[in-house]
């Protein structure tokens, strides 16, 4: 399988590793996202009030206006912080750009750092949950491939599994882009990700397989940039217990002549078990990888990255 080291590195707002730099003097820290993925992240804690220079404590802010394009006022002042918000957020994710980073954890609701359904007040003072954070958003134009999740959608036990898998997949891919890669290894790359990319989207995996196809012509470079923006679009397409019900029976038809009727049998149960929610990811998996290693099976099968997409202390499939 391809290796990946444990540590990666993570930006992150700052309240939520406990820092006191909320409006109030406060923070908003979240233990369990510390606790799970602290010893494999290097944390790079951003908050773009205080780098503003709003001072803590400080008057609460919120977003104003048009949904597309609001403004960062004071919510009793009305004082206008957005041209100094959008600058700073701008340089900062050109300087981001260059930090290495492999993924983004937002506090959710924040006015800069609020990924998903933001509160946007109209002029008479109604909100819509529709908005995105100034800051959230010049990440996400700036950096469309970075893996970025809110803390509060991250409690969910799918969307935290699908959040670490891009992480992981993201600092491989940059590893792959970073080594001046030639067609064979893009090829190489490809092979192993195939059963991860069929967890998130079969129709992705089409479209990459031909893409690598053609990795041999002139056009590599493009062809290079454009396989890696398809395959962070096709890893933020959620794994589902569907899709990797497909990606489990195609691991067992690689199996099949190798193993017993009783143990086709027994493996085959697992796989219905997990398809019905009666028991997690993990259970067929590790009756997988057991039989994987002892049995001749074809090469691809073993390097391919789904057995293993991120260290198993995780336990993220366990759930």
């Amino acid at each position: 399988m391809t290796e990946t080291p444990h540590r990666l590195r993570v930006g992150i707002s700052s309240c939520l590793l406990g820092e006191p730099v909320r409006f109030n003097g406060g923070h908003a820290r979240d233990r369990s996202l510390i606790e799970l993925l602290g010893p494999f992240v290097e944390w790079v804690p951003m908050c773009p009030e205080v780098a503003v220079g709003m001072g803590v404590p400080r008057e609460a802010v919120r977003l104003v206006g048009d949904i597309e394009r609001p403004r960062l006022v004071g919510s009793n002042s009305g004082r206008d912080w957005t041209d100094a918000m959008r600058t700073w957020s701008e340089a900062q994710a050109e300087q981001i750009a260059q930090m290495d980073l492999d993924g983004f954890i937002l506090k959710s609701r924040s006015p800069t750092c609020g990924l998903f359904r933001v509160k946007v007040y109209d002029q008479n003072g109604v909100p819509r949950n529709e908005g995105r954070g100034l800051f959230a958003d010049a990440l996400v134009r700036r950096l469309p491939l970075l893996p970025m999740e809110e803390e509060g959608r991250l409690r969910d036990p799918l969307l935290r599994e699908n959040f670490v898998d891009r992480l992981f997949a993201y600092h491989r891919l940059r590893h792959l882009l970073r080594s001046q890669p030639r067609p064979a290894d893009l090829v190489r790359f490809h092979t192993a990700h195939k059963l991860t990319l069929l967890s998130h989207s079969p129709a992705y995996l089409k479209q990459l397989g031909q893409l690598v196809a053609h990795a041999g012509s002139d056009a590599f470079p493009e062809i290079l940039d454009r396989y890696a923006r398809l395959f962070m679009e096709a890893m933020n397409r959620p794994a589902t217990r569907k899709k990797h019900t497909n990606v489990l029976q195609h691991l067992a038809g690689y199996l099949h002549e190798h193993l017993s009727a009783e143990d086709r049998a027994e493996l085959h149960s697992l796989i219905e078990d997990y398809r019905r929610g009666m028991v997690p990811l993990i259970a067929p998996l590790i009756l997988l990888r057991h039989h994987i290693r002892r049995a001749p099976v074809h090469p691809w099968v073993k390097v391919q990255v789904y057995l293993e997409p991120y260290p198993k202390e995780l336990m993220l499939r366990n759930f």
